[in-house]
């Protein structure tokens, strides 16, 4: 579904990403690990089409995304943000219809509130939390509408951000499972960036960790722990000696 072939991007004397080769098949669900600034954000904005690499391919469904028509591609995928990114002017269920209001995929505003509150059950959040605003929610509740949103117009592609940033561990817990549930159940091919190892455990079917540019290592989610390799090793282990130097 998404190929990287030998990408390279800089930004002006920093070479951000050195040559990527990358492939989630259709319906998977790949996470990408690594350091702080090791190029994840960058490699997910390129596949959207928001950077463009300095060379090297990058391919959706067979199709060259720097020549495609960029409202019926980025139709195709759903986002959840870092921060949720929320509206703070806009009522949730606004938030979470916000593509099907305006558009190439615009509904007509009572469909689209129905959707968005049927969206909103799927994450666990009950209908009158439709017409709060998002700073009368906790931090969970803002995250679970990003979900809702992101899945609001069944895209083919997910891509989630570091979904548990700010997150206590048990909630941390709750959007793990709900990611990996609505992934299941809609089939959908989804790329994930995180720090978060519980979240790598319980959403990945595959991994891959960039390091210095390049994928360092990928495979199964099930050979991560006994990868062999001393920079996946140390990075899921969260150790301070090994080959990746801890910036001070």
């Amino acid at each position: 579904m998404i190929t990287l072939e030998n990408v390279h991007k800089s930004f002006g004397a920093n070479k951000v990403l050195q040559g990527i080769d990358l492939t989630i098949a259709r319906g998977q669900s790949m996470v990408i690990i690594g350091g702080s600034g090791t190029g994840k954000s960058v490699a997910l904005k390129s596949i959207l089409g928001l950077v463009t690499p300095d060379s090297g391919t990058i391919s959706v469904d067979g199709q060259d995304v720097t020549k495609v028509e960029r409202d019926a591609f980025l139709a195709r995928f759903g986002m959840l943000f870092q921060g949720g990114a929320l509206f703070d002017s806009l009522t949730v269920w606004q938030n979470v219809a916000f593509r099907l209001l305006s558009g190439s995929l615009k509904r007509p505003k009572p469909e689209a509130r129905e959707i968005a509150i049927e969206k909103l059950r799927r994450v666990g959040l009950k209908p009158e939390v439709a017409d709060l605003f998002p700073a009368e929610l906790s931090g969970g509740m803002q995250k679970r509408v990003g979900l809702a949103r992101a899945i609001a117009a069944e895209p083919e592609i997910i891509f989630f951000d570091e979904p548990t940033t700010g997150l206590d561990p048990i909630m941390s817990g709750v959007i793990n499972e709900l990611i990996r549930e609505i992934v299941v159940e809609m089939g959908a091919t989804a790329m994930t960036i995180t720090h978060d190892m519980s979240s790598v455990r319980a959403i990945a079917d595959q991994v891959a960790m960039l390091h210095d540019g390049v994928i360092q290592w990928s495979g199964p989610v099930a050979e991560m722990d006994n990868s062999g390799d001393p920079y996946l090793d140390q990075f899921i282990h969260g150790r301070a000696q090994g080959p990746i130097e801890a910036v001070r």
